[in-house]
This record gives structure tokens, sequence and C-alpha cells, in this order.
């Protein structure tokens, strides 16, 4: 045999890869020649999971539900008159109460010992964080429209350290008094508000009322001037009318007696009498004269002319001789003393005679008299108290050790195949490294 022909006996076997296949019974083959390494690793994952299990705080959750109150509970309030408010409205009002960060530290002011256990560092500063993760307000979906389903509920999640379930019912109540004590400020302020506008409108009413009145008065006492003005203007007037008369009929009596003295007529007498001279008449005798014209006033002779002209002269008043002139002084008396303008100034309790303040007076009683005390008014009735649970929902340690065994098995095995991969590839090298240089010392020979 040649040499040339000696040659491919001396020469490893070519390895081929491909890089598309795997090889199951190798890769079984390489886990389990690092069995060992895939348990400690597995192992050591456990190891950790349980330690976290069993060395972690336990997280306790309890929730509370609230429901709409009866109408009969809000009968009290909204008999008021001034301050209505609905089962509906109760609820969300107590239900933002409860979800407000005011009501929870109101609450923790008063009650710092029950939080003493949730942080050992600030206890303000971990109350803070405590208040931002552990509240969760539960409401009914919107897509349900039952009203059956009408409800506000309250989920806390807190350590172990802390009895959360009482903590949670104490936020409740601290919840309900602060709308409570809401809407006793409310009502107080309504009533209080009612009041002082009754009492501006009853102010009003009553400087309109004095307003009216005196204004009256002056009306009645200007209208009483003018008209005892007037009436002392008539009677003067009368009596200047009188005094003219009186004057006149003297006149007419001077004329009279003079012409009375020329004809020579003492006695009253008549025409006709005079015609006839001293002639007596045989028999009795009746003469009826008839005149056109009032009767000359001469023929009544001097005598009665002289006697009427002296009691004329004689006269001091004439307010006898018109029956006006006693009207005018009895209406100029009455006016002296105005019973009206009298009886109105006289008045001591005025609001008597305001019909406006009926009402009003009414409505401030009943105001004064509405009962403010809320302290037993039910806002919302409690379904479900929180309670103390009997298990804790984390850590859920038979969850927390089967993760652990499967992520520490996963973890063993990606481990061994890197592993298992980094070997193969350093002993390929190695091999083709080694069969380059067979190769070279055989052609050298």
């Amino acid at each position: 045999m040649s040499h040339a022909e000696s040659l491919p006996s001396s020469r490893p076997i070519p390895v081929s890869y491909n890089t598309q296949a795997i090889d199951l019974g190798e890769l079984f083959t390489t886990l389990w020649r690092q069995k060992y390494l895939i348990a400690g690793i597995a192992l050591a994952v456990t190891a950790m999971a349980a330690v976290y299990a069993f060395t972690a705080t336990p997280q306790y959750r309890t929730k509370t539900f609230l429901r709409p109150p009866s109408i009969k509970d809000l009968d009290a309030l909204n008999q008021t008159g001034v301050y209505t408010l609905n089962p509906e409205e109760s609820l969300r009002r107590v239900g933002a109460a409860l979800n407000s960060y005011e009501v929870h530290k109101s609450y923790f002011d008063k009650h710092q010992e029950q939080f003493s256990g949730i942080d050992s560092g600030d206890l303000k500063q971990a109350f803070e964080r405590f208040n931002s993760e552990a509240f969760r307000v539960i409401q009914p979906s919107t897509k349900i429209g039952d009203n059956l389903t009408t409800f506000v509920g309250l989920e806390m999640t807190y350590p172990e350290t802390v009895e959360g379930h009482l903590i949670l019912n104490g936020i409740v109540q601290e919840a309900i008094k602060s709308e409570r004590k809401q809407i006793q400020d409310d009502l107080n302020s309504v009533i209080d508000n009612s009041l002082n506008t009754l009492e501006r409108k009853m102010g009003i009413a009553r400087a309109s009322y004095e307003a009216d009145k005196d204004s009256t008065i002056a009306k009645i006492s200007e209208s009483d001037v003018l008209k005892r003005a007037q009436l002392q203007d008539e009677l003067r007037a009368v009596r200047t009318e009188l005094r003219d008369r009186r004057e006149s009929r003297i006149t007419q009596l001077n004329e009279s007696i003079h012409i009375a003295r020329e004809l020579g007529i003492v006695k009253p007498t008549t025409p006709t009498a005079m015609g006839q001279g001293n002639g007596v008449s045989q028999g009795n005798v009746f003469r009826a004269e008839v005149f056109n014209e009032q009767f000359p006033l001469h023929f009544m002779g001097t005598e009665a002319l002289g006697a009427e002209r002296n009691a004329l002269l004689a006269r001091k008043s004439d307010d006898h001789a018109s029956p006006r002139i006693s009207e005018i002084k009895k209406e100029l008396q009455l006016l002296d003393q105005n019973r009206q303008i009298e009886r109105l100034k006289s008045r001591k309790n005025d609001d008597l005679f305001l019909n406006t303040l009926v009402d009003m007076r009414a409505e401030k009683t009943r105001l004064e008299h509405i009962n403010r005390d809320l302290s037993e008014l039910v806002l919302v009735k409690v379904d479900q108290q929180a309670i103390k649970p009997n298990q804790p929902i984390k850590p859920n340690k038979l969850l927390i050790l089967i993760l652990g065994i499967f992520g520490g098995g996963v973890l063993g095995i990606f481990v061994a195949l890197i592993r298992g991969i980094v070997l193969n590839r350093s002993a390929s090298h190695y091999e083709l490294s080694t069969g380059k240089v067979l190769i070279g010392q055989s052609t050298i020979q």
C-alpha cells in the first residue's frame, strides 16, 4: 500500500454540526449528568421561597358594606321643611366620606394606638403610606340597574400586627359621625339663615308700616289743616255776608223811615187805607190787597221801622242769622281733636295691625321650635360589619412553595442547559484543533 493510501486511515472522524436539529437523547443525557446541579438550584430557590413564605408578615383583608336607610329613618330631618335628604343621597354622602382622607386622618389622630403596628418608623409617615394602599371603596357595577344592589363598601388590607377590623369599623362610624355633623351644621345654617331672613323681612315690614302710619297721620293732619282753613274762610265769608246784609237792611230801613215820616205814617198801614183818609166804613169790612212786587217797607210806619233799625244797630253778632255758621263751628270743633290720629299714635303694639307679620311670626315660631338634635339620625344601615378574618390573603405559603419548587427546577434546568452548551462548544473546538494537528503531521510524513 502506498503512502497516499494510508493517509485517510490516520485522520480523525470529522464532526458534523446541525443547528436546526436537537438530539433529545443527548439533551437528556446532558441534564442527567448535571442532575445534582439542577437539584441544588431547585433546593436553593425553594429554600428562599420557604424563608419568604414563613417570615413575611401575613396580610389580612376585611370589608364592610353599607346600604341606604329607610325613609322613616330620615323622616325627622325631612319633616323640618327646611332640609330634605333621600336614602340614596344619604348613602352616597356617607360613601364619599368613607373615601375621604380627612375622615381617615381624623380617626387616626383620635386612635393612634390602633395604628402602632403598621410600621416601626415615623407613625405619621407610615399612616400616609398605609392610607394610600390599604383602603378601597367598593361600589355596585353601573351596568346593574336593580335597586337591590345599591350599597357602598370599604375594603381594607392590613398586616397581622394591626387590628384591621376594629379600624375599619371605627372609620365607618367616623364617616357617619362626620356626615351627621355636616348635616347638623347645614341644618343649623339653614334655620339660622331663614330666621335672619325673616327678621330682616319683619324689620322691613315694621319700617314700612311705621312709614305708612306716619304718612297716614301726616295726610290726615294736612287734610284737617286744609279743612280747618277752608271752614274758617267760609265762616269769615258768611259773617261778612251777614254783616253786609245787616248794613244793607239798616240802610233800607233808614230810607223807609224817611219816606214814612214824609208821609206821616207812624203805624203800619196799607196804600188803600191811606187813600180813604180818616173816613170809617160802617160794619165789618175785610180788605184783600194783592201786590205784584214786594210790599214797600215805609207802610210799616216809623215806629216799627225804627224799632227794627235800632235792634239791628244794637246787634253785636250776626252768627244766629245763618244755620251754616253753627255747622261750621261744629266741624271746627271736631277738627280740634282728630280721634283717628290719636288712636294711631296711641298704639302700643303695632305688630298686631300688620297682616304681613302674621305668617312671618308663625314661620319664625315654627323655625325656633325645630328639633336640631340629629344625634339619633340614621344615615345608613351597616349591612355587614368588618370582622377579623381567619386566614391571611398573603403570603400563600403552599403556592409560594410550589412556585419555588417549579421556578427552582426551571432555573436549574436552564443553568444546566447553558452549562452543557458551553462545555460542548469547548470540547468541539478542542477536537477541531487536535484534528488539524494530526492532518499536518500525516502530510509531512
